[in-house]
């Protein structure tokens, strides 16, 4: 079973080495790595380049202009040849080198499987060894969408062929930016059209998920969806629209449920543990 990475770049130098070394750690080889550069104008591109020989010709680079994040993976997923395709950020890197042979092993195991996700943890992103947060996916059900509950995303490893059957029509979005045919992530979301494809995946389609009991992807704060008061009242108008576009029935005061789960992990993390 091929794997299909994708990892979106911009001016990621300072951190895309340690992606790539973690990639290169793996236990699993039948993988494909595409990075998707943006223009980056620092060093991510040498950087990159200088890893293609040690891939072995499993690494792609496309660097050309996009519209950000959700475009750039857009792209790498249009692009994507594997049977399963996940997402690994330029400034996260997997927590333990036998990653991608659990999730190639979970599908094998169920034939009829469409998703998998499991967890992952949040660090400082000047100590590394230091934990911020711990984002456990193992009490999500489908019906806490409606609360704005998601598993986590850099954790979710689903059949291209999904992601290909459930896209959106891109020339029926008002103000769609990139390529129609390659809307898996709807570009008019500032900050989460991660949440707005899960949800239209998990909880509207119902595909076959389940869930993996392993720390899959160490990511660094500071991210557009973890960094202050204002990308959270983004988020709450963003999950909002997620609903209503996709007909499911939610309100803000659903979505304030999620918030004391969050603070908890937040505490539990400060006493040092899970």
């Amino acid at each position: 079973m091929k794997i299909s990475i994708i990892t979106a770049t911009f001016n990621s130098g300072r951190t895309v080495a340690d992606t790539l070394e973690s990639v290169l750690a793996q236990d699993y080889s039948d993988y494909e790595l595409i990075v998707k550069d943006g223009g980056s104008r620092d060093n991510t591109l040498d950087i990159c380049r200088s890893y293609e020989a040690r891939f072995e010709g499993r690494l792609r680079i496309i660097s050309e202009p996009d519209r950000g994040i959700y475009d750039a993976m857009n792209q790498g997923i249009a692009a994507a040849t594997g049977d399963v395709v996940g997402i690994l950020n330029s400034d996260d890197f997997y927590t333990a080198n036998d990653i991608l042979s659990t999730v190639a092993a979970e599908f094998a195991a169920h034939s009829s499987l469409d998703a998998v996700y499991g967890d992952v943890h949040y660090v400082d992103e000047a100590d590394t060894s230091r934990l911020v947060r711990y984002y456990s996916s193992r009490r999500f059900s489908r019906w806490q969408m409606r609360l704005g509950f998601m598993p986590a995303h850099p954790s979710f490893y689903c059949r291209r062929t999904v992601y290909e059957r459930y896209k959106l029509d891109g020339t029926a979005i008002a103000g769609f930016k990139g390529n129609p045919t390659c809307a898996y992530f709807n570009t008019t979301y500032r900050i989460a059209a991660d949440f707005e494809n899960l949800l239209r995946l998990i909880f509207v389609n119902r595909i076959a998920t389940r869930y993996i009991a392993r720390d899959f992807v160490t990511m660094r704060t500071g991210g557009a969806s973890s960094s202050g008061l204002q990308s959270h009242r983004v988020i709450i108008g963003e999950h909002l629209r997620a609903y209503r576009e996709n007909g499911v029935h939610s309100n803000v005061l659903l979505e304030a449920l999620r918030y004391p789960f969050k603070l908890a992990e937040l505490v539990v993390a400060r006493i040092g543990g899970r």
